[in-house]
């Protein structure tokens, strides 16, 4: 389980490191002879962190426990950042407008959450001969919500269904 993206023991090139300990606690610049004769002693590896760095930064750690602590840091960020979802709201072309209302106060819920909204009108049966209502829906809909959502896809035809994706505003 190698990872390309750091060098180990033999593999750095440097002939004169800055080592750290485990915990981070400097030793200081060695050669890198001897910094590789004291990790063999403590039975660890040498693991480059920072090779721009003048001498070049070594951490004398476990490899695998480098990576596990990496992948671990990894997990910790994935799961700290917002998730933005794509939420859906359904409309018909020829709704009560209480109904409208109240499908527009749920997609202003979910901008204010932050979640990317698509709206759907779907057409049923001979709805589909007045194709123009799917236009009038969605600019009441873009008109009803300016202050809250930007346009992210244009609304477009995908079958039965007229749909358009829109994103929250920045909070200023």
């Amino acid at each position: 389980m190698s990872n390309p993206s750091f060098r180990i023991n033999r593999q750095i090139s440097a002939s004169e490191i800055r080592l750290l300990r485990e915990d981070g606690t400097q030793i200081g610049v060695l050669p890198l002879s001897e910094a590789l004769s004291q990790a063999q002693k403590e039975k660890l590896d040498l693991v480059e962190i920072a090779p721009m760095a003048k001498p070049p930064v070594v951490k004398m750690i476990d490899y695998k426990k480098f990576l596990y602590q990496l992948a671990k840091k990894e997990r910790e960020a994935k799961s700290t950042a917002k998730k933005v979802d794509l939420k859906e709201i359904r409309l018909t072309p020829f709704m009560a407008e209480n109904d409208f209302l109240t499908r527009i106060d749920r997609a202003k819920e979910f901008f204010g959450e932050g979640h990317k909204v698509k709206i759907t009108v779907k057409f049923v049966g001979r709805q589909l001969t007045h194709k123009e209502f799917g236009d009038q829906m969605m600019t009441r809909v873009y008109t009803a919500l300016t202050e809250v959502a930007a346009v992210d896809q244009p609304a477009r035809w995908m079958g039965k269904l007229y749909q358009a994706t829109l994103t929250p505003l920045r909070k200023k």
